[in-house]
């Protein structure tokens, strides 16, 4: 099975039902990503799946394992506290063991034992009173820096009751509250969601649906239907393009962005986001290739040079979140 097929049972409308949601990571003290000093909740689950992710672990909506080879001390506790029998020996990259991901369970007792991290689970259930908890202890750097709180992902949409009462609950204590999206969700699940945020990170990915459909997997008709909708109702908008050498960083499709841009209201600038392989090994932990095997990352020279043709346009054009 590959990446693609292990993520196509996505069903965005049904996640993260109730309040509580299936956080990946929460990152502290970000400085991109909505202004200021925030704290920055990535939620697993994500309906696209592009090919240059820089985060595959939050593409399933349901936990998962990975297995960092460099950590592995070669104890061989894994193997003998596993109930399934799920870890063997075996060429591993650099470690001599194997997941047996159709076995594995995810009970967790394998990633107990691993003192030395090498084993994990990613994705771990909280309530909307735990992570307030934790976004509460930074208040007063929100507070100094004009920061607040992000919900990404993999997708926010995709965990929408959580994700709605979360936000809420932020708002009602004064936290500036902000999404990072690629708003493929029906406007259904977006509209209620948008009460309770402030600024919308918006991405797009390519301005040509078929192009779209090759990269992400998915059309991009209801992300850019959404994008204007949020747009009318007059919410802050920050447009974000990750810049992807030889895919979507052409003259033609960077003044299609510009043009679409062009034409909303709200914006506060266009992001370039540059390519880059930070979450190469990320794949490699999950047992998947990744994509864009041997594409190299632009310099900043060359990122400048590229976007060069949006320099007469009448918003801010910003690199970087």
């Amino acid at each position: 099975m590959n990446w693609r097929e292990k993520v196509l049972d996505f069903n965005i409308a049904n996640r993260g039902e109730g309040l509580t949601g299936l956080v990946f990571d929460v990152q502290k003290f970000a400085t991109h990503d909505g202004g200021g000093i925030r704290t920055n909740v990535f939620l697993k689950g994500c309906p696209l799946q592009c090919l240059w992710c820089s985060n595959p672990e939050s593409l399933s909506p349901q936990p998962e394992s990975n297995f960092v080879p460099n950590n592995c001390i070669g104890c061989g506790k894994c193997r003998t506290v596993c109930p399934q029998d799920a870890i063997g020996d075996g060429k591993h990259d650099q470690s001599g063991l194997t997941i047996d991901r159709d076995r594995c369970t995810l009970c967790g007792e394998c990633s107990k034992f691993c003192y030395a991290g090498a084993i994990n689970i990613l994705g771990r259930y909280v309530t909307v009173p735990e992570l307030m908890e934790m976004v509460e202890k930074d208040r007063e750097f929100y507070e100094e820096s004009g920061g607040g709180i992000t919900f990404s992902g993999g997708e926010p949409l995709a965990q929408p009751q959580f994700l709605k009462a979360a936000l809420k609950e932020a708002q009602s204590r004064g936290i500036h509250t902000a999404i990072e999206t690629s708003s493929f969700a029906s406007w259904e699940v977006y509209e209620p969601i948008l009460e309770y945020v402030d600024l919308v990170l918006a991405d797009i990915k390519h301005m040509d649906d078929e192009e779209h459909k090759k990269v992400t997997g998915v059309s991009n008709r209801l992300i850019l239907e959404n994008i204007r909708k949020v747009s009318d109702l007059g919410i802050p908008l920050r447009i974000r393009l990750p810049l992807i050498p030889g895919i979507n960083d052409s003259d033609s499709n960077l003044n299609a962005v510009a043009d679409f841009v062009q034409q909303l209201n709200n914006v506060q600038s266009l992001d370039i986001l540059p390519y880059h392989r930070l979450g190469e090994m990320k794949w490699r932990q999950l047992d998947f290739s990744y994509p864009l095997e041997g594409l190299e990352p632009p310099t900043l020279e060359q990122v400048k040079e590229r976007i060069s043709c949006l320099q007469d346009r009448s918003f801010k054009v910003s690199i970087g979140g």
